[in-house]
């Protein structure tokens, strides 16, 4: 018995051991892979953005169809092609013009590619085919670190890292004061809920917000929106999972980011965006319908049968 147990725990170590060593190798392929995008040598300038958002026929895949053989290395299939092993276009000729401080809404089942569309603009991937500008200059053309400055992104799951509220919302930036943070949370509404916290802006949000509710953290995410006055502001269901009480203040939140500022929302809740300037529909990655909201309804189309059924799901919620 006293010469088994140290063999047991040997083997319990060496289980251990492998676990730490399959672990290890996925962190080092994480940490080994090269995810710069390629930037220009001569950048062009975008000093004074105005807003104005362009897709011209872009196509998109996560994944490439492997080479037919025979063809060349630079094969590249049209979008609309067959589906082959591997490959399902996501997007497919997407073409749209959101105009400075105007608001585009997005709508369409999940997987219809909506989500995409704003990792496409931040250039989190490149395109496939066609173009994607900015006040007419191709993204591919200007710096990374400058695009996205001119972009406020705020998502539907909040991040909030371990630190006070102020470094939460200036991200640990010194050009941005105090004063700043606290005229930008009077802006959109958040400062009732912080004075309140014990120690106010300096109070400690834990790693990812664990003491403040959701529609707290949501409202931090537009203060930290806000403080950096972005001209484009994109929108990933930012009212989903809002209890009541704070889902005025969320909308009177956006509001007041989306004034005289371009806005490119995604909404799964069609009530969230009847008062856009263009609404597009997508259905697996093609634009089907575009239009007002009252447009839309009279083409008796796609949005229309996607408003029915919301609509009447709500009031069966309801009875």
């Amino acid at each position: 018995r006293l010469f088994f147990e140290p063999v047991r725990n040997l083997s319990d170590q060496f289980n251990t051991l492998q676990g730490a060593m399959a672990a290890s190798e996925r962190v080092f392929d994480l940490l080994d892979t090269d995810m710069e995008m390629p930037e220009k040598d001569n950048p062009t300038p975008l000093s004074e953005c105005t807003g104005r958002i362009e897709f011209r026929n872009v196509s998109f895949a996560y994944e490439r169809l492997p080479v037919p053989e025979g063809a060349s290395e630079d094969f590249e299939p049209e979008p609309g092609s067959e589906s082959g092993p591997g490959w399902n276009w996501v997007l497919q000729d997407v073409s749209f013009v959101a105009e400075p401080g105007k608001t585009m809404a997005l709508v369409g089942a999940t997987g219809s590619g909506k989500t995409t569309i704003i990792s496409l603009l931040l250039r989190f991937y490149e395109v496939q085919k066609g173009q994607i500008l900015v006040d007419g200059i191709d993204i591919r053309e200007l710096r990374l670190e400058e695009l996205r400055r001119h972009i406020g992104l705020v998502l539907q799951d909040v991040f909030l890292f371990s630190g006070s509220v102020e470094e939460n919302i200036t991200l640990g930036d010194p050009e941005k004061s105090l004063e700043d943070v606290k005229r930008a949370a009077e802006l959109v509404g958040a400062d009732a809920f912080i004075n309140k916290l014990p120690e106010g802006y300096q109070y400690d949000v834990r790693e990812r917000g664990q003491t403040l509710s959701h529609g707290q953290r949501q409202l931090i995410s537009f203060v930290r929106t806000l403080v950096y006055d972005p001209t484009i502001l994109v929108l990933d269901e930012a009212t989903s999972s809002v209890d009541t009480e704070t889902e005025e203040l969320v909308k009177h939140a956006i509001d007041v980011l989306m004034e005289d500022r371009t806005a490119l929302v995604v909404a799964h809740r069609l009530s969230t965006i009847q008062h856009a300037d263009q609404i597009l529909v997508l259905h697996k990655g093609v634009v089907r319908e575009r239009g007002s909201h009252h447009e839309l309804l009279a083409q008796d189309g796609l949005y229309r049968r996607l408003y029915e059924l919301q609509f009447a799901a709500q009031e069966r919620a309801a009875a």
